[in-house]
Formats: C-alpha cells, sequence, structure tokens
C-alpha cells in the first residue's frame, strides 16, 4: 500500500490536489472534511454534534474524528493505498493513527506539507466562499481556522520530520504544475524509498 498524508493551512489546496493523487495512483480519497460535512447535511447525530465545531472554524473533539476516520480506513484496507485528506489536525491525532496503522501492519510513507501565503489563502477561501456556499469560508471564521491550525496543525511538520516522511510543497504556482511536481515526488519515494528534503 500507498498510504500519504496531506496537510497544510485552509485554503492550500489539499482536496484539489487529493484528488488528483488518488485519481493517478488508485488510492482512496479519505477526506475528514467531506466526511463530517456529509454527516451534517444528513442531519444525523453525529453531523448535529459537530456542526457547531466545523462552522465555527473549531477542530472536532478528537475521540470524534478518530473513531470515523478509522471506521473509513478499515474499509479501504486492502487497496492499493489512502491519501488521508486534512487528517490529522493535531499531535494527538498524528500519534493515534500511526498507533492504528501500525496495529494493522501498515504506516504512513509520505506526509504532503502544502506551503502557501496567507494572503493567497484567504483569496481563496473567499473565491470558494462564492462557488459553493460553505458556511465556514467567511472572513472570520478563517482567522479563526488560521490560529487553530498555526496552534495545532502545524507542529505536524516537525513530527513527521523526525520520520523523514515529510515532502513540502510550494502550492502557489498553477494546480497542474504542483500536481506534476508532488507525482515527481511520489514516484522518486516508489523508486528510491526516500522523501524529497527539499522544498518543491
Amino acid at each position: 500500500m500507498l498510504n500519504l498524508v496531506i496537510f497544510g493551512p485552509p485554503g492550500c489546496g489539499k482536496g484539489t490536489q487529493s484528488a488528483r493523487i488518488a485519481n493517478k495512483y488508485g488510492l482512496m480519497h479519505l477526506s475528514s472534511g467531506d466526511l463530517l460535512r456529509n454527516e451534517i447535511e444528513k442531519g444525523s447525530d453525529l453531523g448535529n454534534h459537530v456542526k457547531h465545531y466545523v462552522e465555527k472554524g473549531f477542530l472536532v473533539p478528537d475521540s470524534i474524528i478518530l473513531k470515523k476516520v478509522y471506521k473509513n480506513t478499515i474499509r479501504f484496507i486492502n487497496s492499493a493505498g489512502i491519501i488521508f485528506d486534512g487528517f490529522p489536525r493535531s499531535l494527538v491525532q498524528a500519534v493515534m493513527l500511526d498507533k492504528f496503522l501500525n496495529k494493522k501492519g501498515l504506516n504512513l510513507n509520505m506526509v504532503i506539507h502544502m506551503l502557501v501565503d496567507r494572503s493567497e489563502l484567504f483569496n481563496r477561501l473567499t473565491g470558494r466562499a462564492e462557488d459553493s456556499g460553505r458556511k465556514d469560508d467567511t472572513e472570520q471564521i478563517f482567522r479563526v481556522r488560521m490560529r487553530v491550525y498555526e496552534k495545532q496543525t502545524h507542529c505536524l511538520k516537525e513530527y513527521y520530520s523526525a520520520q523523514n516522511k515529510i515532502l513540502q510543497v510550494n502550492g502557489m504556482a498553477p494546480v497542474e504544475e504542483v500536481s506534476a511536481k508532488i507525482a515527481n515526488a511520489i514516484d522518486y519515494y516508489r523508486e528510491k524509498n526516500e522523501v524529497f528534503s527539499d522544498v518543491i
């Protein structure tokens, strides 16, 4: 299996690049955000419980998101691999994901860290809000989500760097160019079993 994580600040292109990677390599795309938004749209008990967190820009409690991700990971356990989009979002979640995969005899191969300037992130999110109507893409919520990211998620860079798994990607380039660079890095890893150490 080829198991990947993609993370970065809100609006960095995680969902777009995850979908392209999944399509190219035949991986299952597991988006924690999509899972939660689907529950909210269905009006399920879980959706009603997490709605406040999602729409306010806060992280959903670990116990809830871990259970949801584990359940879906098991569904894909015999696939070519999984790309975890937007998960983990905290150090606790990262540690628990490693433990969960290890118990299944699996591991993460690469962690893609998307780098995008703050001003560009805001422009992308406001544009996305106009297109999709997502309630968590307002300026106020963006500021909350950025604070949450900087406090709870950015530390994943150090955690995965210590495992030599971090691939840092300049997400400011056009989508196709970013995708091509990521694909080259994945192909390199599959051949050399080594992750590029420089920003691509």
